[in-house]
């Protein structure tokens, strides 16, 4: 059992328990290495001795390890401590997406569609190494406390290979894609839906499809269709709407084939939201109707031989068909193994065969004695062997040409590359001087430039023009990240960045733009974005305020204090005297020095001087004879003012 304060892999120290899943259960641990909290995840002890289970959570590691993104959980490390089997993650400290939509019933639009963005870029990043999350859900989506938006939990993920087919519905049902609840073929369009049901969800603190249970839910993924987002939240503008509606449509060939394509249109929908930018590929018809096989065509089947995959089917068929009452086979059928019309089939196809063998050997010793070139009884050797047919040629790699798609239209130049096999990264760029003329959407440069040779699979870098128009500076950019402002006007401004204060404002979000909000700037345009440095604090004024009550005021503010004393003959004993800073707005916290009054300074009356006091006169003692000694000679007296007692006889 798993305790606060052992240790896993002699390294990482539980601290404790921070989440459950359906395998495993995560901890907060300390690397004590490296000196640093992580999230450590532990397979539970039930699943540590099924060797699928444990394959499956070895494989999370793997599909995670590689990826490397600010908009996905990063992995550490991976390893076993006897039967116990962990992955070492990053410590995200924050809420879950889930946890944020419970609390706040249902997002803004522009908080919907900046978390959006930030999931999409995470997928983005794990499509292009060839991963899938097959698991995309509020759940799994963490909000950090600076406001970074992490997917997590790959825990389903595995490569994707041209035969990778999911069996098993896996993940929660209220976000699988139709193709998952079928257990069909799931890619990075399995993603995408489930991220539209995410959206669907912010936007309506609901999810679109709810059930008595996983199977009435998974249908309704199939066959269902959801209330549309503007019936249950009018806020919404057309252009999101018809986003989240292409991003959860059934098939997938007509939902957004990759994340960029996704990101591409929530960007537009910030600058454009009543935009028809949106477009849905058509449904194809895959029904037709029943048609009738003539005499001719059923004739041509039956005479047809059977293939290998079905002929043990059809042999069991007729063998069943055959068997008489008693249990055995009819003894005519049993002994009829192949029909005649068959068998001069096979007959027929085994002489053709044998007839071209023999002719290319014919036609091999012919060109070899040089009959064919016209040089009879030479038995020199075409220095240029021809490939027989038996030549086996080592496959190479195929490549194409670039062709030239500058100046073509996006859309043109995309199918044009992706029927080549080549993948693209795009970068949209307002036109520039020379070139304005063109209009949106037309390739303004390619790389590598036409004429390079490519193989398949090679990345093509395509710049297309957005177009000379305007951006509208709206006020929802306000509050916005740096991320997030760059992730929106990155691609149509260029952005220069400065920091003032602000007390409305978080930290190192958007207060204002220069031009100002609500401006139309021509695309390709410097603008000026100030960032909040910090809160503005306010100092209050305390000046002949008691004490207690000053100190309270200043706490209040977020401020500290310090006091001292002095003499005040104006201010009232326990009042502020004086305050330093005076009441102001400060960019940043400080320490207000406050002077309590003791009151007015005491005063000293003077005090007289004491007269001085003459020096006491010595009482003459009695005189005795002294014999043998020498009688002290008395010293003479000065006389003084005041007159000596008298001395009797």
């Amino acid at each position: 059992m798993i305790k606060p304060g052992m240790f896993i892999g002699e390294r990482y120290e539980i601290i404790e328990k921070i989440g459950t899943g359906g395998m495993a259960d995560v901890y907060r641990a300390k690397d004590q290495r490296l000196n640093r909290f992580v999230a450590i995840k532990i397979l539970k002890t039930e699943y540590s001795n099924d060797k699928n289970f444990v394959t499956k959570f070895r494989g999370e590691a793997q599909s995670c390890a590689g990826l490397t993104h600010p908009n996905i959980v990063g992995v550490f490390d991976v390893g076993d401590d006897g039967e116990l089997h962990y992955i070492v993650m990053e410590l995200v400290e924050g809420i879950t997406l889930k946890r944020f939509i419970e609390k706040k019933g249902r997002l803004s639009v522009k908080d919907a569609v900046g978390i959006a963005i930030q999931i999409a870029q995470g997928l983005d990043a794990a499509h292009q190494n060839h991963v899938i999350h097959r698991d995309i859900k509020p759940q799994n989506i963490i909000i950090s406390r600076e406001g970074k938006v992490k997917v997590a939990d790959f825990g389903i993920a595995k490569a994707a290979t041209s035969n990778t087919i999911n069996q098993n519905a896996i993940g929660s049902v209220h976000y699988l894609s139709p193709e998952q609840a079928r257990g069909g073929y799931s890619d990075e369009r399995s993603d995408i839906y489930s991220l539209g049901v995410t959206m669907y969800e912010m936007l309506t603190g609901r999810v679109p499809f709810a059930g008595d249970n996983s199977v009435s839910v998974a249908l309704l993924h199939i066959q269902g269709e959801a209330t549309p987002l503007r019936e249950l939240n009018p806020d919404i503008p057309p252009s999101l709407e018809k986003i989240v509606q292409k991003c959860m449509q059934k098939k997938p060939e007509r939902r957004y084939l990759t994340a960029t394509e996704l990101i591409h249109d929530l960007k537009a929908s910030i600058m454009n939201p009543s935009g028809d930018f949106v477009k849905v590929a058509p449904a194809v018809v895959t029904d037709s109707p029943t048609r009738m096989m003539t005499d001719k065509e059923l004739g041509v089947i039956k005479s047809a031989p059977k293939s290998a995959s079905y002929f043990e089917d059809d042999e069991e068929m007729e063998t069943s068909r055959h068997l008489s009452r008693d249990g055995e086979l009819d003894e005519d059928e049993e002994l009829d193994g192949m029909s005649s019309k068959t068998e001069k089939l096979y007959l027929a196809g085994s002489i053709l065969v044998v007839v071209i063998l023999v002719g290319c050997i014919l036609a091999l010793v012919l060109k070899f004695f040089g009959i064919f070139d016209g040089n009879k009884g030479d038995l020199t050797v075409d220095a240029s062997p021809t490939p027989s047919p038996t030549t086996i040629v080592s496959p190479t790699p195929k490549t194409d040409v670039m062709p030239n798609v500058e100046k073509k239209d996006f859309e043109t130049a995309k199918s044009q590359l992706e029927a080549l096999g080549l993948e693209l990264d795009i970068r949209h760029e307002p036109s520039a001087e020379g070139n304005s003329d063109y209009p949106e959407g037309i390739v303004l440069e390619q790389n590598p430039a036409a004429g390079a040779v490519l193989n398949v699979g090679d990345r093509v870098t395509l710049t297309v023009n957005i177009g000379p128009g305007t951006t509208l500076l709206d006020e929802s950019l306000i509050g916005l990240t740096q991320e997030q402002i760059e992730t929106v006007l990155g691609d149509y401004l260029v952005l220069r960045f400065r920091y003032e204060a602000s007390e409305n404002i978080p930290e190192e979000c958007v207060v204002r733009t220069d031009p100002e909000i609500g401006t139309e700037v021509q695309n390709g345009s410097t603008i000026t974005v100030y960032l909040c440095s910090g809160k503005i604090y306010s100092v209050p004024n305390v000046l002949g305020r008691k004490q207690e009550e000053a100190q309270k005021l200043i706490t209040d503010a977020g401020l500290t204090y310090v006091t001292d004393d002095d003499y005040s003959s104006t201010v009232p004993v326990g009042c502020v005297i004086s305050q330093s800073p005076s009441e102001s707005k400060q960019n940043s916290a400080v320490t207000v020095e406050l002077i309590i009054s003791l009151g007015p300074e005491p005063t000293l009356s003077p005090t007289p001087t004491p007269s001085p006091t003459p020096p006491p006169i010595p009482e003459p003692s009695p005189t005795e004879p002294v014999t043998g000694e020498a009688t002290p000679v008395p010293q003479p007296v000065e006389p003084s003012a005041t007159p000596a007692p008298a001395t009797e006889g």
